[in-house]
């Protein structure tokens, strides 16, 4: 039986201590790269409900919509893209949301979903 005895190196501890600084530093770099947003995004001031399609209710079409959404400084929607849902219902989605108002600010994107059910 080899009966060798574990030794630690005396850098091991300080060699540890790098690396995790060195995570940290790239954790921190990496947060912030990302775009500043607030958690629950940005408040809604008058919002319009979609009116379901006809055609979709005929169907019995339903689900989430999801839309980015643009808004300028003054709260003005002037940008709505798609980003997944049935088309008839985005479409519908997209004519309801760009008749919202939001509170001033900054421009920002926002992500926007909409349920539509039966």
């Amino acid at each position: 039986m080899n009966n060798k005895s574990f030794v630690l190196h005396p850098n091991w501890l300080r060699r540890a201590g790098l690396r995790l600084a060195q995570a940290a530093a790239l954790a921190l770099v990496v947060a912030l790269a990302m775009p500043a947003r607030a958690a629950d995004g940005r408040a809604v001031k008058t919002r319009v409900p979609p009116a379901y399609p006809e055609i979709a209710k005929r169907m019995r079409i339903s689900g989430m919509v999801r839309l980015a959404v643009t808004v300028d400084p003054e709260g003005k929607v002037t940008d709505v893209k798609p980003l997944s849902g049935n088309t008839m219902l985005s479409i519908a989605a997209s004519e309801a949301v760009r008749k919202w108002r939001f509170e001033p600010g900054s421009e920002s994107t926002e992500e926007i979903a909409l349920n539509f059910s039966l």
